[in-house]
């Protein structure tokens, strides 16, 4: 599929992160920094199989994705405006608003263990402008007969949980924002 080439809203997007059958995130020294390399960690949704994910549901809102501006303002002694310059990019901070529900995210859940374990994880995110038709475990695998059966961008990123900070409402839904920090620059934009 072509990425997308229409103007629509993005509310089928998706975040997923790369989970072994041991619940655990696989390790990532020996998986090559390629397309294939990543599609190959997202190949069935649960924690049953080697090369599975786990997505993080309940999104309300994801924050911009791409590539941060390098550039630095400079001034310049005589001038009335600042000079810019190219610098070195930060790898930025991701986060991400969800309606909190308790079980995704308990100490002893998937999602829940992986908050500020330190762990270095895969992440893949998915800009989506309608739902993928596969009906199983695969509907929303990086693979042709996922992801690839809607027009799709998506990235990958190494990068850890850090944070999970719990908003009670009184008159929405209880909401949380996860805080990712990039160890990598983005991979993509891929399509399948």
């Amino acid at each position: 599929m072509a990425h997308l080439n229409s103007i629509g809203a993005g509310i089928y997007s998706d975040l997923a992160i790369a989970i072994g059958a041991d619940g655990n995130p696989p390790s990532l020294a020996a998986v090559a920094e390629t397309q294939a390399g990543f599609d190959a960690l997202f190949a069935t949704e649960g924690n049953s199989a080697v090369n599975s994910f786990v997505r993080v549901k309940n999104v309300r809102e994801f924050p911009a994705m791409g590539t941060p501006p390098n550039i630095v303002n400079v001034p310049v002694f005589g001038q009335a405006t600042s000079q810019q310059i190219q610098g070195q990019a930060d790898a930025p901070s991701m986060e991400v608003t969800l309606n909190y529900v308790a079980t995704d995210w308990a100490v002893d859940a998937t999602l829940g263990k992986l908050v500020q374990s330190g762990t270095q994880l895969l992440v893949r995110f998915a800009l989506l402008n309608a739902e993928p038709t596969a009906t199983t475990n695969v509907k929303y695998a990086s693979s042709a007969a996922g992801l690839g059966t809607r027009p799709n961008t998506y990235w990958y990123f190494k990068g850890k949980i850090d944070s999970l900070l719990v908003t009670p409402s009184l008159t929405d839904s209880n909401q949380a924002t996860v805080a990712f920090t990039l160890q990598s620059k983005l991979f993509g934009a891929y399509t399948i």
